[in-house]
């Protein structure tokens, strides 16, 4: 049994510009209310690092990447905690569903013997924070585009 966490929107924005909203790490703590520092090579195998907004003050976390695709999106898990204790995947996925729009996926996974402490103690903090993050990718590429289409027509 695993802890899931999946958010999809559909973001009035290219897929490449939902792809250089998320990947764009340094600029997260411009746009990211839940990932207020991130920074990576994005390289399997590579750390990603973050400060993430989940207790009162922020932490520190760093995660290792397992995939990156891109244009199309990147995963990172946890190292998992020994006798299978606690692991965990989260990834971003974008689909082009037409001509300036795009799908966005959000997923978080959570499994182990100590899944169900770590839900009770941060579950409803977790949905929040991926819930927002992912509402803040939405209007930050929708921005982005606008903003573009805006210089493009002038």
């Amino acid at each position: 049994m695993a802890f899931i966490i999946d958010r999809t929107l559909e973001i009035d924005a290219p897929a490449a510009i939902v792809w250089e909203v998320i990947s764009d790490l340094p600029r997260y703590r411009e746009w990211n209310p839940f990932c207020l520092e991130c920074s990576s090579t994005l390289r399997p195998g590579d750390p990603i690092d973050m400060k993430v907004q989940l207790l009162a003050r922020p932490q520190r976390q760093r995660e290792w990447m397992l995939e990156c695709d891109e244009g199309t999106g990147f995963a990172y898990r946890m190292k998992p905690v020994p006798a299978g204790a606690l692991s965990s995947r989260r990834s971003h996925a974008i689909e082009a569903i037409g001509p300036g729009r795009a799908r966005y996926h959000s997923h978080f996974e959570l499994k182990g013997w100590l899944m169900p402490l770590v839900r009770g103690l941060l579950g409803r903090k977790l949905e929040a924070g991926f819930g927002n993050m992912s509402a803040a990718v939405k209007q930050r590429a929708e921005l982005l585009w606008s903003q573009r289409q805006t210089h493009a027509a002038a």
